[in-house]
């Protein structure tokens, strides 16, 4: 009984020491979290017959999607090269609808001839029957 009461008050003593370190009570050394710092007052704007954006309208002030795109994709507009400008002076406008009378079935293509289908359907690689030899 003796050694039971023993190991009883031995296990509450470690039980209330183990439970001491985890309250800070009078510990202030912690940061207020009233203490912040102050911010600038709101500023009412110059103009009061501001009219609330309608929603789903475009900014004024940013540039639309297409050319966000354009922008991320290319890094904006360049100057083009002397020989560029002259290209595109000599190729002239292209024919509104290019694009879909190429893909047409009725448009005339010129046969090339058997070496140019060999080429473009020969195996890439280095492989036994594409063999690329450098003279010299």
């Amino acid at each position: 009984m003796r050694l039971k009461s023993a190991l009883l008050v031995l296990a509450s003593s470690a039980t209330l020491a183990g439970c001491g370190a985890g309250l800070n009570i009078f510990n202030r050394d912690a940061p207020d979290e009233m203490a912040v710092s102050r911010q600038a007052p709101l500023a009412v704007p110059p103009d009061f017959a501001l009219v609330p954006p309608t929603p789903g309208a475009p900014r004024p002030q940013e540039p639309t999607a297409s050319q966000q795109a354009l922008e991320a994709l290319f890094g904006g507009p360049a100057a083009r090269s002397g020989v560029e400008t002259s290209a595109l002076l000599k190729a002239g406008q292209a024919e509104p609808g290019i694009r879909t009378a190429v893909g047409d079935f009725s448009t005339h293509t010129v046969d090339k001839g058997v070496v140019t289908r060999d080429i473009i359907a020969a195996p890439s690689g280095d492989g036994r029957e594409a063999r690329a030899v450098i003279p010299g």
